[in-house]
């Protein structure tokens, strides 16, 4: 494989994700059964500071890992572009896509949240606490957050947006000085976000005792209320990455010249690899397979499927700019056109550094920095981290599906 297609090699994280969803399906259940109980309380007072705690660890590691993916992701990136006009092509229809990823799931979340309200009772079970009122943010808001006058001040501020812009420029401009000063920059922020991931995947490794902790707590004072606004969840963000696997139906039927049942025909044993696996990675050989039988040339796809598999994740800005809206909309946050307008820029960004991780990771590193740049709060998030293996399996359907579209879009732009 061409070297600037390679992933950069990062620790394996192994992340309890059946124990999570165990933990909050177990806390669920204590509170309901014991919520009349005299040893509610004895077990209350144990389990919310444990969950409390756990989500300030959570929150403490976000910021210093989305530094080191960042630059590294952009790095990885902008070397991939400069591997020949195949790359190139490659590099700019991924750009397009994750935009249009994010972009989707601007307009898409609120009106569906706008149609189908989460269930009143529900928004204050899993609100966290909700948000103090605010007005919305405009032009001028965010652009000045954009632009701070000290990044240092603004790192101490938990203020995401104008780091992940910064290091994004900074990885850029790394790009263009000498390979030896640039090469000792890259192990740096590499070094940093192998060993935060590292110390996310031991905080994560605590997930199933923090979330029951705040679950017993939640089940506790609304009962069975949370479960419905889980659902709820669920449902609406798989909305969002649903968009998208049918955004890889139009774009390999429009730019990529396939049939619809023929593509269709060729996805099947693709998806089902991913669905089992729950892996993109995983899901390469399928997908390899998969464009020998839609006609794609051989050349075309042993380059730009490993690429898409390293650098590109096309549900990523859709699902995770879901999940940010859902948490503004349980949180009472509001959000101006120029907030979502931040997400959706912050979401392409880290989109790109969303190394092939476990779902529950990769839910952490990039729903954080997004529902910061958009002024949501993310106590919500340490509950919906929970359930993730469930719409996880809707990001992996549909970022095979668009991988192997944007391939034979790829390809066919080359010509005979």
């Amino acid at each position: 494989m061409n070297e600037a297609a390679e992933s950069i090699a990062f620790p394996e994280i192994r992340v309890p994700a059946a124990l999570t969803f165990a933990g909050l399906v177990a806390g669920f259940a204590a509170g309901i059964v014991l919520r009349d109980s005299a040893l509610l309380p004895q077990l209350l007072a144990v389990a919310k500071p444990a969950g409390a705690l756990w989500l300030k660890a959570l929150q403490l590691t976000i910021l210093p890992l989305v530094i080191g993916l960042v630059y590294t992701g952009i790095s990885q990136t902008l070397a991939a572009a400069g591997g020949g006009a195949l790359a190139r092509r490659a590099v700019a229809l991924f750009f397009v896509v994750l935009l249009a990823s994010g972009a989707c799931a601007a307009l898409l979340v609120p009106a569906l949240l706008e149609t189908f309200p989460i269930p009143a009772k529900a928004v204050a079970a899993l609100s966290g606490g909700g948000a103090e009122a605010a007005k919305v943010p405009g032009f001028a808001e965010i652009l000045g957050a954009m632009m701070p006058e000290n990044i240092f001040a603004a790192a101490a501020g938990g203020a995401m947006l104008p780091i992940v812009l910064f290091v994004s420029v900074f990885a850029v401009a790394a790009a263009r000085i000498g390979p030896a000063p640039r090469k000792a920059l890259a192990q740096v922020f590499e070094g940093l976000a192998a060993a935060m991931m590292v110390v996310v995947g031991w905080v994560l490794m605590l997930a199933p005792i923090g979330v029951f902790g705040l679950a017993i707590g939640l089940a506790a004072d609304s009962g069975s209320d949370a479960i419905s606004a889980l659902a709820h969840y669920i449902v609406v963000v798989s909305c969002a990455g649903l968009v998208v696997l049918l955004g890889g139906f139009a774009l390999a039927m429009t730019l990529g010249g396939q049939g619809a049942g023929p593509f269709a025909r060729a996805m099947l044993p693709v998806h089902a690899v991913a669905f089992s696996t729950q892996s993109s990675l995983a899901s390469l050989p399928a997908m390899l397979s998969a464009t020998r039988r839609l006609g794609v040339r051989e050349a075309t796809a042993d380059f730009v499927l490993p690429l898409a598999v390293a650098i590109f994740r096309a549900t990523s800005p859709a699902m995770n700019m879901g999940v940010a809206i859902y948490a503004a909309y349980l949180t009472g946050t509001p959000l101006s056109v120029w907030a979502l307008g931040a997400g959706v820029l912050v979401a392409f960004l880290v989109s790109l550094s969303s190394v092939s991780l476990p779902g529950t990771l990769s839910f952490v590193i990039s729903v954080g920095p997004i529902a910061n740049a958009m002024g949501v709060p993310i106590a919500p998030l340490a509950l919906l981290v929970a359930v993730e293996m469930l719409p996880d399996l809707m990001r992996t359907l549909g970022n095979v599906t668009m991988d192997v579209a944007v391939t034979a879009a790829v390809d066919k732009g080359r010509g005979e």
